[in-house]
């Protein structure tokens, strides 16, 4: 009998109905043995050529079951074959097993265990796995080790520093501090932002001969110059010349334009478009992703690659000349190369169905949002063997003559081959007349609008993760729990799907800037991912890498606990007295579960009190109570009734008043 160990139970249902008789597969449910919850659990020692670290592992708590059952049937068993997700954290999980499996006196021997690898769980990788079965690869563990210790020697050193500067209880993490700080740092990037007042002018002219054909276009240019209005009165002396102006058509300029389709989902461009299409948070787009590859409907879905296999390709392009015509089909196959950097032994394929045949996922178990998200990954693999598509763009210049030559522009789009879009939802096409040269146009209307310039958008979990990808912080792994860990700490509030510094996020980044300015630089955060890389790769020691941060950082600590300033927390008083003790104020401050009452003598006093948020001229549709924002406990945000629980609305989406009008939706978002 043969032992084959995983993480998910789900994975075991899937690799069983492969295996069949001969083999028993049994799972970790996760983690087996991590640093211990209650004390650092790493002891730094003092050595050549520098220090060393010595983590202290312990079965994870609640796992004392599993670990026994494991360890008998690997008793039993005539191998044991470790077959943990085909990354870092898989790899550690592996060789954490394989430490619990050979440890004591009743411990097997480690020549009777192997590891195999896959990236999609279907019979064929499986079979091809079990035929090059390969030691545990120390690289990639030492790798995710580095990362474990890193993060622990920063959030035990820096968290105490933080409760007797700021205040008891925060916490401070390597990589979601620097995440808050890019947050922080939009939030006074919009603060900031003056508001510049421009004016659009836009004119409805018609063809004066033939068919009575209207179009708008928009002014440009004036005497040859870019046009910029600023104030009313300009706007509305340009606004009287072009009501008396007599127009006609100038330069029609026309050109063929390719659309080229995107490349296959890699997982920061999956949790972008889970964001984009369905409003989703990256967590929870990366839990519906692990529910679809442990079912082997897709194959691994954390990685950095857009790498396709050669069979994948043959398959991809198959489905599109029998479903689509092969003049729907890239004149050759497309690879599309992986920017950044992918270690060779973390090579994976780019996101994709495992059966790309198969245009919906199917199965008595298979959820709704397992649908919505296999169709968002089976389309856009598609589409990326697809031609471009062919746009018809023709931009005409439109010329009033009066005291200043005025010059007007439209563009219009005709699609003349629609190719991969067919796949997407798209705006209308923009079709103005057959128009010639010099013909002359009747003006209907000339209509001019004030505009403001905006300030730059808050981040969502899209923008958030692309600004992360693009500066090198982060690996796929860790976008999704960085963004969970910054909202559940109370430093970050999502509201309406966007991320909004809170004070005490605004504080502690501060802080954190001023006494830890290398540790909070981008450029230092994404360096360390680099190193951990190159461990991956065997190009560099991790203890090495460990010692040469820990020995500035622990110095900086102790610099920072000594001479640091107490920071004076703002805090936002109601003028009230404290009902418990009538010597504080009433005051407002932000915990992990957004604003709350408190007296402003805490922790003397320890008066607290819920700060209930109203919509303002909302009700419920159920029985008329007002809306009110409340929170989960992991701090996502969620509108329901005051009168809860007599009446049980709730709504993810902040409800509109009746006849509001629905947004604009884009016509690509996944791009």
């Amino acid at each position: 009998m043969k032992l084959v160990i995983v993480e998910s139970p789900t994975k075991t249902k899937s690799l069983t109905k492969y295996l069949g008789r001969g083999y028993e597969v049994l799972a970790t449910i996760g983690h087996i043995r991590d640093l211990p919850k209650s004390k650092m659990g790493i002891e730094v020692k003092k050595g050549k050529p520098g220090l060393h670290f010595v983590p202290s592992y312990e079965l994870v708590e609640g796992k004392e079951e599993t670990a026994k059952k494991l360890q008998t049937a690997a008793a039993k068993a005539d191998r044991v074959i470790l077959a943990s997700d085909p990354d870092r954290e898989g790899e550690a999980i592996a060789w954490h097993t394989q430490e619990l499996l050979t440890e004591g006196k009743k411990g097997i021997k480690k020549d009777k265990i192997e590891r195999i690898t896959f990236h999609s769980i279907t019979k064929e990788a499986v079979e091809e796995a079990l035929k090059t079965p390969r030691k545990i690869d120390m690289n990639l563990v030492d790798a995710q080790q580095a990362r474990r210790i890193l993060d622990r020697l920063v959030g035990y050193e820096l968290s105490p520093v933080l409760w007797k500067k700021v205040r008891r209880g925060l916490s401070a993490g390597r990589v979601q501090s620097v995440a808050v700080r890019l947050v922080v740092e939009r939030e006074r990037e919009i603060e900031a932002f003056k508001a510049e007042e421009y004016w659009e002018i836009k004119v409805a002219v018609a063809r004066e001969k033939g068919k009575k054909e209207t179009f708008t276009v928009e002014l440009v240019k004036a005497n040859g110059k870019m046009v910029k209005i600023g104030d009313e009165k300009k706007a509305r002396e340009i606004e009287a010349d072009l009501n008396q102006a007599q127009y006609e058509v100038g330069k029609i300029e026309k050109k063929e334009r390719h659309l080229y389709p995107h490349p296959p989902f890699k997982t920061s461009t999956l949790q972008q478009a889970g964001a984009n299409v369905y409003g989703w948070s990256a967590k929870k787009t990366m839990s519906v992703a692990q529910r679809l590859y442990e079912k082997g409907a897709i194959t691994y879905h954390r990685t950095d690659s857009l790498h396709l296999v050669e069979s994948a390709v043959a398959a991809i392009r198959e489905v599109i000349a029998k479903k689509y015509g092969k003049e729907y089909l890239a004149d050759k196959e497309i690879y599309y190369k992986t920017s950044g950097k992918v270690t060779a032994q973390e090579a994976h394929e780019a996101i994709r169905p495992t059966q790309v045949s198969e245009v919906e996922v199917t199965g008595d178990d298979v959820d709704r949002e397992e649908i919505k998200l296999y169709q968002l990954i089976w389309r856009r693999t598609v589409a990326c063997q697809m031609r471009p598509a062919l746009v018809d763009q023709t931009v005409v210049w439109v010329v009033a003559e009066n005291k200043d030559n005025y010059q007007l522009r439209a563009v219009g789009e005709v699609f003349k081959f629609k190719s991969w879009k067919e796949l997407y939802k798209h705006d209308g096409e923009v079709i103005l007349p057959e128009l010639t040269e010099d013909e002359k146009l009747k003006k209907e209307n000339v209509e001019a609008a004030q505009k403001f310039s905006q300030p730059p958008a808050r981040y969502n979990d899209a923008s958030l993760i692309k600004e992360l990808e693009k500066r090198g912080i982060g690996r796929p792994s860790t976008y999704a729990p960085t963004i969970s860990t910054i909202i559940v700490r109370g430093y970050v509030e999502r509201k309406e799907k966007r991320f909004f510094a809170t004070v005490i996020g605004t504080v502690v980044t501060d802080f954190l800037v001023k006494n830890f300015p290398t540790e909070m630089e981008y450029e230092f955060t994404a360096k360390m991912e680099a190193d951990l890389d190159e461990i991956a790769e065997g190009k560099k020691e991790w203890e090495k890498i460990l010692s040469d941060f820990y020995g500035p950082f622990e110095k900086t600590v102790v610099k920072t606990t000594k001479e640091a300033e107490r920071v004076k927390m703002p805090v936002e008083s109601t003028g009230k007295k404290c009902p418990e003790c009538q010597e504080g104020k009433v005051v407002i401050r932000i915990g992990r579960f957004g604003r709350f009452y408190s007296c402003s003598r805490f922790p003397e006093c320890r008066y607290t009190a819920k700060l209930i948020v109203y919509l303002e001229g909302m009700t419920c549709p159920k029985d008329g109570g007002r809306i009110v924002v409340k929170r989960t406990r992991t701090g996502r945000e969620f509108y329901g009734c005051e009168n809860y629980p007599k009446c049980d609305y709730a709504s993810w989406k902040k409800p509109k008043p009746p006849g509001a009008a629905e947004g604009p939706t884009g016509t690509d978002p996944e791009g």
